[in-house]
């Protein structure tokens, strides 16, 4: 997916909150927004939004010397959302189909702004469940529930801390032995890493590996050989979120994205309404998927 001119207020906005969050001096705040303002005019509108993002979030960090701004504020997000955990498997136990179910968490934990301060409480994020369980996914479920049967290696594309405890709801459903969970490589945002997906316990159900980048998205000159090699021959990749939908949707392969549509620009690409809760797959980033999911 190519950069947009809608896209570039965002870079502001982004840049704008990170440096208030890592740092209190106005100066720092003004430094960041001018060097980010200064690089508009270099933006090359073919690569993916997530591209300008890893820029400025290096220049963050070596603006602020701090490695992780987003440490908390992940940590915090992690413990919250592994508290709903008992409940949750309580109820895809009991479920007429728990797959769908899990799907549903899934795209929920994509749903929920649980904010870089940790100010979201637990009764918050479990009303933003209950929401999320109530939307329809747009999308081919039983195509969906195909590809995994006949898959011997599936790939599963993390996306932030948090959501990815509910991640883990979904991957156990998925065939066991079958599964390799990818994360990021480096801190960027709130995007999971091995440290986030290890407190969550998704090293105890899958094989955990890193993706090599610091990129909030998956841009495969920037990831290791190793991860490149695992995503070639994966038989299937379950990709999380917009950044992985940015920077994938295009690409050739057996992938399926489960998010929410939080833009316009990406909800157009996909083909689907502002707002929804989509399970795109395979070549169907330019057109709207066959059917809508209760």
């Amino acid at each position: 997916m190519k950069t947009y001119l809608d896209c570039i207020p965002c870079f502001l906005r982004q840049s704008l909150n990170a440096a208030r969050m890592v740092s209190p001096d106005p100066a720092v705040h003004e430094r960041i927004i001018r060097e980010v303002l200064g690089w508009a005019d270099e933006i090359d509108m073919n690569r993916p939004p997530p591209a300008m993002g890893q820029r400025f979030h290096r220049r963050l960090r070596e603006i602020t010397g701090v490695r992780d701004p987003y440490h908390r504020a992940k940590e915090e997000q992690n413990r919250m959302a592994l508290a709903l955990l008992p409940e949750l498997r309580r109820e895809l136990a009991s479920a007429h189909d728990p797959l769908l179910l899990a799907i549903h968490l899934a795209i929920a934990g994509n749903v929920i702004d649980m904010g870089v301060n940790g100010s979201v409480d637990e009764s918050d994020m479990m009303r933003a469940v209950r929401q999320a369980l109530d939307e329809p996914i747009v999308g081919d479920f039983e195509r969906f529930r195909r590809a995994i049967a006949a898959a011997k290696t599936i790939l599963y594309l993390a996306d932030n801390a948090g959501e990815i405890a509910f991640d883990r709801l979904l991957i156990e459903q998925l065939p066991q032995g079958r599964v390799t969970v990818a994360v990021r490589g480096a801190p960027i945002l709130n995007d999971a890493t091995e440290i986030d997906a290890r407190a969550v316990g998704i090293h105890e159900i899958a094989e955990l590996i890193n993706n090599g980048s610091d990129a909030p998205g998956t841009i495969f000159n920037d990831c290791s050989e190793e991860f490149n090699r695992r995503f070639s021959e994966a038989d299937l990749i379950i990709a999380k979120g917009q950044g992985n939908f940015e920077t994938l949707s295009e690409e050739p392969g057996n992938i399926f994205f489960l998010f929410k549509a939080k833009c316009s620009v990406i909800a157009d690409h996909a083909g689907v309404p502002l707002g929804a809760h989509v399970l795109v797959g395979p070549s169907a980033a330019n057109s709207a998927p066959s059917e809508r999911m209760s």
